[in-house]
């Protein structure tokens, strides 16, 4: 219970120092919902073709929005060394990490459910997605989590790298492909009003898998990326 505790302390004092500031979500919000807009005018609405790829589009926009929040993840504790304070701190590198990744998914995951509506209208699914929003809700709460695990460790790794905002996309992107593609095959199936069964269930056991796995790597590997 004292390290959720720890991890729960570094989660609240990153989520304070973000709404304080909101620059983070505000510039991945604002770049959700433009991409979104204009994937609406370059694909037609009533088009299967666009249903069958929505789920696709919907995770590209999850992807590079996301990366802005997780990109700050450690990047803002540079400023006054806070950052070498906080390794030096009488708190488990896995607890800090863990903490960082929980603060870092309520903001991914909030921008997300801003940008679900307005994908809806746009591409003319909400229907479907209101027919299934539960299981779209799971896949998505999944899919957000590989992507914050993985984010938040190579965040780590890279915030001493001058060109961390170049290599985070370049280093994260590879690695999250499996998590990437199952979440897209289901949120397609979800959109097209298929759901969730026999036929793609073998996806969401990957994505389950994806979290499991490198969730448990990241807190083993976490002390050494910080402190080397």
């Amino acid at each position: 219970m004292h390290f959720f505790r720890l991890a729960l302390v570094v989660a609240f004092k990153d989520l304070r120092a973000e709404f304080r500031t909101k620059e983070a979500i505000n510039a991945s919000l604002a770049f959700a919902l433009v991409i979104l807009l204009m994937f609406s005018f370059a694909f037609d609405p009533e088009s299967e073709m666009t249903r069958e790829i929505s789920g696709g589009l919907l995770w590209i926009v999850f992807a590079f929005a996301g990366t802005l929040i997780l990109n700050r993840s450690f990047a803002r504790e540079i400023p006054n060394d806070c950052l070498d304070a906080l390794i030096a701190a009488p708190v488990p590198g896995s607890a800090l990490f863990l903490g960082k990744a929980v603060a870092n998914y309520i903001l991914v995951f909030a921008v997300e459910l801003i940008a679900l509506p307005v994908f809806a209208i746009f591409n003319n699914v909400t229907s479907s997605i209101t027919a299934h929003l539960g299981q779209l809700l799971m896949v998505m709460a999944l899919g957000t989590w590989g992507m914050t695990i993985i984010g938040t460790i190579f965040s780590a790794l890279t915030v001493n790298i001058r060109l961390r905002e170049v290599m985070l996309p370049m280093l994260t992107y590879p690695i999250l492909v499996p998590a990437l593609m199952g979440a897209m095959q289901l949120t397609a199936a979800l959109v097209t009003g298929a759901g969730i069964g026999p036929a793609n269930d073998a996806w969401l056991k990957m994505l389950i898998g994806f979290d499991v796995v490198y969730t448990a790597a990241s807190l083993v590997l976490v002390e050494t990326v910080l402190v080397g």
